[in-house]
């Protein structure tokens, strides 16, 4: 239980800054007393065994060599007890710069000393053994202990870090692709907790701005069928007398309206990815095709059998607007004909395949001005259309937005490419029944 006490200094903990900086200032602190001792230990030197030799080899003596630490340096005694050398050797006759003279496969130093009798022996002192413990060597082996004592140390604090923002950086991802109820995990009171708190918050007012944008738009859609309903009752209800042409330009802007209110109201379920459309069944994609390629009277050039799970209402939707936008679009060579004679011509035609790797590619082609490359991708953004294709074609800019929001509630996905030959050609890939239960990223 936190007191008035106790906060502050809880507070100052959670500091990320200060946890690695207190880790840091520990690490080096157990180093520092790692090095002293293991330099302490190497400058500790064993006992080494000192033999006194005649000038024809044989030792008259042996004794010990400690560290020196006050005179006499060496002290030898003989076999017989007093002592051989007293006094401090003379110094070697050899520059202390040069190896001195080794026999006999002996290793060390040999020493010649005068003895209190007169006599002129070799001190022996030989090479200490090697000792695991060495002093270090100079200041980048200390430099080297410091940063791999550093790097295990903050090691444990920078991974935990470092996995709480990966955690935070997938929310954000998810939340990116259209996922808004998506929230990030707030753990501790740090920076990182900070910035999650601060996404959630974002998060729900962003989607509740959405939802309440969605349920705007449906309601007033909802809302606008009754009057429709009214006027196209009124129209059946006026004199035969009245104006003909009136009659059928005010049932045909009554008939456009119905259907943007229809588009507008499954978009907006379509943005809602927990909206209820449909329940998804095996559908046969050629039957589908090859029914609204009769109905438009358009060319089915090739048809392959291919069987996807899906929404058949929004399948059907989807090939219709992609062929009714390639009626209206795509018949620069034969408009001044009219739509039978764009079909005649073989302006527009589709194609269904199967291709490698269980997808299924619906293509509709026209023989249109074509869309600029910079263009291409957002004639599928809501309500968007090519400069002076309204004032030609009419339109709101929904069927395109519908048809991309139809192929990626499927799993699948849609672009536009060039025609050979001129024109435009809209290809929709989707995954086939047996593909759907682990769905991939679509083929380009």
């Amino acid at each position: 239980m936190d007191t008035l006490a106790t906060r502050p200094l809880r507070q100052l903990t959670q500091k990320l800054y200060l946890r690695i900086w207190l880790a840091v200032v520990l690490a080096v602190a157990v180093l520092s007393l790692l090095v002293g001792w293991a330099w302490q230990l190497a400058s500790e030197s064993a006992p080494r065994e000192v033999v006194v030799r005649d000038h024809a080899g044989v030792m008259i003596g042996r004794g010990t060599w400690r560290p020196p630490a006050a005179p006499p340096d060496a002290e030898v005694e003989g076999e017989d007890g007093p002592d051989l050398l007293a006094e401090p050797p003379p110094p070697p006759p050899f520059p202390p710069h040069r190896p001195p003279p080794l026999r006999g496969g002996f290793h060390g130093v040999e020493i010649p000393a005068q003895l209190n009798n007169g006599q002129i022996v070799t001190v022996q002192l030989p090479r200490p053994p090697r000792s695991p413990w060495r002093q270090p060597f100079g200041f980048l082996w200390t430099l080297t202990l410091v940063a791999i004592a550093v790097a295990l140390a903050t090691y444990p604090i920078i991974r935990h870090l470092t996995r709480r923002l990966e955690k935070l950086q997938r929310s954000v991802e998810k939340w990116g692709q259209g996922d808004l109820s998506v929230r990030a995990e707030v753990r501790g009171g740090d920076e990182i907790a900070f910035l999650a708190r601060r996404f959630n918050h974002s998060a729900e007012r962003i989607e509740a701005l959405v939802t309440s944008h969605k349920s705007l738009l449906a309601n007033a859609s909802h809302e606008l069928r009754s009057p429709l309903t009214r006027i196209r009752m009124g129209l059946a209800l006026m004199d035969d007398t009245a104006n003909e042409g009136l009659r059928e330009e005010l049932s045909r802007s009554i008939t456009e309206l119905d259907q943007l209110i229809d588009e507008i109201l499954l978009a907006s379920r379509l943005d809602a990815q927990t909206a209820e459309l449909g329940t998804p069944v095996p559908v046969e994609l050629a039957a589908l095709a090859a029914e609204e390629c009769a109905r438009l009277q358009i060319d089915l050039a090739e048809a392959t059998p291919a069987e996807i799970a899906g929404i058949p209402k929004l399948l059907r939707r989807l090939m219709r607007n992609l062929l009714e936008n390639a009626l209206r679009y795509g018949q620069s060579r034969t408009s001044h004909l009219g739509d039978d004679a764009a079909r005649q011509d073989g302006a527009v035609s589709a194609t269904l395949r199967q291709l490698p790797g269980q997808w299924v590619e619906f293509r509709v082609n026209d023989r249109g001005p074509g869309v600029p490359d910079d263009q291409k991708a957002r004639i599928f953004e809501p309500f968007y259309r090519l400069p002076g294709a309204s004032e030609r074609h009419g339109g709101v800019g929904l069927g395109l937005s519908l048809v991309k929001s139809i192929a990626e509630r499927h799993g699948g996905s849609v672009h536009c490419e060039d025609r050979p030959g001129g024109g435009a050609s809209f290809v929709v890939r989707l995954p086939t029944a047996a593909a759907a239960t682990a769905p991939a990223a679509a083929p380009l």
